[in-house]
């Protein structure tokens, strides 16, 4: 019986933290009308939808917490866009009734490109995501909308984003859920099935998945983050059982990216530096 129990317990010791779903819900939503309606005056919502789960579960939040009819979401497809993320957001859109616009990237994207034949995959992905920004700012401008966020933890610590453009919304309802929690939430939320079972992926070109690019599964990160954000050294999770490799990995990649978590650093030259020192009481 002893065997038995301390095997169950090293199991959990490396499953990633768990939710009370229709607790962070309710918040999340109360979250949404704080934010927009109360402190805002705003009572829409815009949001980009791929596709992926992070932007579904963000849509059913929108839609409880505003009404459908004042969400409105936009599918911003580049030419190598796959057609099923495109028919995935559609299942999110028909089971929200959110409102729905398809605007192609594309020629945008191409306009700047064609003067930089030689980017690299990572440089025209950062340039299509920043594209998709200025598409929702814009969209949110023309419909008194606020653009509304969908990047979730893990992704935020691993720095799996691009700067200034997935980070750019200023309110996120998910943003302090790790992917692991995003999916329980889907599925107290009632998201598709087909969205939740599918491989997370940028869609930046065929057979892309965020797990392969991240060199860990989401299930393994999101555990070693888990302590990891409790103040477990390298060390001590690798006395939990942890395979090191994993732990350098997580490691080295909440390291190297501090830096996009955080705003401009501001050289200060007063004692009224803006967010240094100048804050409104919402900025705390």
């Amino acid at each position: 019986m002893t065997v038995t129990f301390q095997r169950i317990e090293a199991r959990l010791a490396h499953e990633p933290p768990g939710i009370d779903t229709a607790l962070a819900a309710e918040w999340l939503v109360d979250f949404l009308r704080d934010e927009l309606q109360r402190r805002r005056g705003i009572d829409r919502a815009v949001l980009g939808l791929s596709g992926g789960i992070d932007s579904a579960v963000t849509a059913f939040l929108c839609a409880r917490a505003l009404g459908s009819n004042n969400v409105h979401a936009f599918r911003l497809p580049y030419a190598t866009s796959s057609k099923s993320s495109l028919d995935d957001a559609q299942l999110v859109v028909d089971a929200t009734g959110i409102h729905c616009r398809t605007i192609e990237i594309t020629a945008a994207v191409d306009g700047y490109l064609q003067f930089e034949p030689d980017a690299s995959a990572r440089r025209r992905g950062n340039v299509m995501a920043r594209t998709r920004m200025v598409v929702l700012f814009d969209q949110s401008a023309k419909l008194d909308a606020l653009p509304v966020g969908t990047g979730n933890k893990t992704e935020r610590l691993l720095g799996y984003f691009t700067w200034h453009a997935d980070d750019a919304p200023p309110v996120n309802p998910i943003g302090d859920l790790l992917k692991t929690q995003v999916w329980a939430l889907a599925r107290y939320l009632g998201v598709p099935e087909q969205l939740i079972d599918k491989a997370p992926s940028a869609d930046l070109e065929a057979g892309q998945t965020d797990e392969v690019d991240l060199g860990i599964s989401y299930a393994r990160a999101d555990a070693i983050l888990n302590f990891l954000l409790l103040g477990y050294d390298d060390v001590q999770l690798t006395a939990r059982g942890f395979d090191v490799h994993d732990v350098r990995l997580v490691r080295r990649l909440v390291d190297a990216t501090h830096w996009k978590r955080h705003l401009p650093t501001t050289a200060m030259l007063t004692g009224t530096a803006i967010n240094e020192f100048y804050l409104r009481p919402v900025d705390f």
